[in-house]
């Protein structure tokens, strides 16, 4: 017989750190980004206000499904109500979070779940999902026939470059000659210079020092590790990746200066990719692609199949990867007035942010939008 609860306490939902990763490891949905020990520590430090919201099932005592999420409050200014969000949501870069259950009692744990949620009314909106093949698809279908409303979008790509079956040499041959020879001379040049050494156990202190110091040449701000809150849960959560083995942090130095470092995570069988950084004082001898170059030789030596680059499109991930998979959002609305309310909030306000992007296109676009702004 199943049993369902709603925990909504810290304590709670620590004590469930075994069990949870147990249950993680048996489910369709295990990634780095669903184990207890990241979102606890997004909890710890991201949560910004949210009220735990974390759905369990179980079948006599044994847990069997888990929905990891918290109530996000309303946005007053957005015109968005309460939501019910995944666990990691925001921008720490949590990718491909989703329902976590056990396959052998998927249809049970599910039905617990669109019951218990239907019986809340809220708005829920289920972000970074991996797009047609996530668990969370096969719940919003139960809500769907439960007369709900469920909206469906595409947000963004992770490039990802399978590594079942190559060696170092072979992978290197499906990439273009002119990427293979950029690299492989950019490296050779490295390796000549004097102090030159690749280290596979450097400090985080190193990759955050040197991703600020690349988008500070840019111009701009990275969200990486923009702000206390975010750099203190990767000081906590790189120490239990650590422990488990999982933690990746690689570096190119030239004479006992780090010239380029990268921030990975070697979980199960897939190194993800989650950030890096370079001194653009050695911007000439490319040390950001030789970096990524070494981190999948890396990858591919230490047994992974996958080297997952995780989200975003931006150009120099497409010189190495040959495969992509969609991120979506579900955006799910209860079948009363206000679940209509709500999706009518969201619509208008998804609007008057189209406009106010378009007028910032026009000549003298900043202008324009802060006379919109103060009215």
């Amino acid at each position: 017989m199943l049993s369902i609860e709603r925990l909504n306490t810290a304590e709670a939902f620590a004590s469930l750190h075994s069990e949870w990763n147990e249950l993680l490891r048996r489910s369709a949905s295990d990634c780095v980004f669903l184990t207890h020990e990241w979102l606890f520590t997004w909890w710890t430090h991201l949560s910004e206000g949210r009220t735990l919201h974390i759905v369990t099932v179980r079948e006599e005592g044994r847990l069997v499904g888990i929905l990891p999420a918290a109530l996000r409050r309303p946005q007053i200014a957005r015109m968005m109500p309460r939501v019910l969000e995944f666990l990691g949501s925001g921008a720490i870069g949590s990718d491909y979070l989703d329902v976590i259950v056990d396959p052998d009692r998927e249809n049970e744990a599910l039905d617990a779940m669109a019951h218990h949620l239907t019986t809340t009314g809220l708005m829920i909106q289920l972000s970074q999902l991996r797009r047609n093949a996530c668990v969370a698809d096969r719940l919003a279908a139960r809500l769907r026939r439960r007369n709900w409303s469920v909206q469906d979008m595409k947000i963004n790509v992770c490039p990802a470059i399978p590594l079942a079956g190559e060696s170092w040499e072979s992978y290197l041959a499906t990439l273009s000659s002119n990427q293979r020879y950029n690299f492989q001379r950019k490296l050779r040049s490295l390796q000549r210079t004097e102090g030159y050494r690749f280290e596979t156990n450097t400090g985080l202190d190193v990759v955050i020092d040197l991703h600020k110091r690349r988008w500070m040449a840019r111009g701009g701000l990275s969200e990486a590790f923009q702000t206390d809150a975010i750099a203190a849960f990767h000081r906590e959560f790189v120490e239990k990746a650590r422990a488990n083995g999982w933690l990746r942090l690689l570096s190119i130095w030239i004479q006992d200066r780090p010239a380029a470092a990268l921030y990975g995570l070697h979980y199960g069988s897939t190194f993800y990719f989650y950030q890096s950084g370079f001194d653009t004082a050695f911007s000439k001898q490319s040390v950001g692609l030789v970096m990524m170059g070494l981190a999948i030789k890396t990858a591919l030596e230490a047994g992974a199949t996958e080297f997952d680059l995780l989200h975003g499109d931006e150009e120099y991930k497409f010189h190495w990867a040959r495969q992509v998979r969609d991120l979506g959002r579900l955006e799910l609305y209860p079948p009363h007035a206000g679940g209509t309310l709500y999706r009518h909030c969201v619509s208008f306000n998804r609007a008057a942010r189209l406009i106010v992007k378009r007028m910032m296109a026009l000549p003298n676009g900043a202008l324009r939008k802060k006379s919109l702004l103060s009215q």
